[in-house]
């Protein structure tokens, strides 16, 4: 067959013509599936990190946010509730120093915060999401024991945790309390799941 009379530069032209209009079809036939892989606003929203106003909590009472569908709970520790802390060791407590990975460096520390009178942690408990009970005061019953010092008690399964949501031994909750990034705005503002700046 003879290639005479073929006009190869139309040709080329009609073959990068359908080359571009395919490709401007792909574009626009993914564009869909791409804009569906965008988070949507409600999504944006519950990862964003959230501010509480920390101004009138008193010494020894708890507050409880919203952050990422979770309750994190912020607790105004009292002097003596923060040298409580100091009183428990490896022989209560699973993980006393805090090595497992459940808070940022910077509250890998005694009280697990940054501040010492101020905890901050996500309030589901580690064995199966229940949610503890606030028990502060260092009072012996027969759900927590004669040596309670204060802190959460889970009543679904029995789990305790110290006022620095340390685990105790012997309870079904395998790890600590997880504590959440944060940062303190000002002397009465918490932002909670941000904690760009904090050394």
């Amino acid at each position: 067959m003879s290639n005479e009379g073929v006009d190869t530069g139309r040709r080329r032209m009609l073959t990068a013509a359908t080359g571009v209009v395919g490709g401007v079809g792909a574009a626009a036939a993914m564009w869909p599936f791409l804009a569906s892989l965008k988070p949507s606003e409600r999504a944006k929203a519950l990862g964003a990190p959230v501010t509480a106003d920390i101004s009138n909590l008193q010494e020894g009472q708890m507050t409880t946010v919203e952050w990422r569908g979770k309750p994190v709970w912020i607790v105004r520790r009292s002097p003596e509730m923060v040298q409580s802390l100091s009183s428990l060791g490896s022989d209560e407590l699973r993980d006393p120093d805090s090595e497992v990975p459940q808070q940022p460096e910077y509250a890998q520390n005694e009280h697990r915060s940054l501040r010492p009178e101020v905890l901050v942690m996500v309030g589901s408990c580690t064995h199966l999401g229940c949610s503890p009970n606030f028990r502060p005061d260092a009072v012996a019953a027969p759900d927590v024991g004669a040596d309670w010092k204060g802190g959460f008690y889970c009543p679904c399964h029995g789990s305790k945790f110290d006022l620095a949501g340390r685990v105790y031994k012997g309870v079904p909750a395998p790890t600590n309390l997880e504590v959440p990034p944060h940062r303190f705005e000002s002397d009465s503002k918490l932002v909670i799941g941000e904690d760009k700046g904090v050394a």
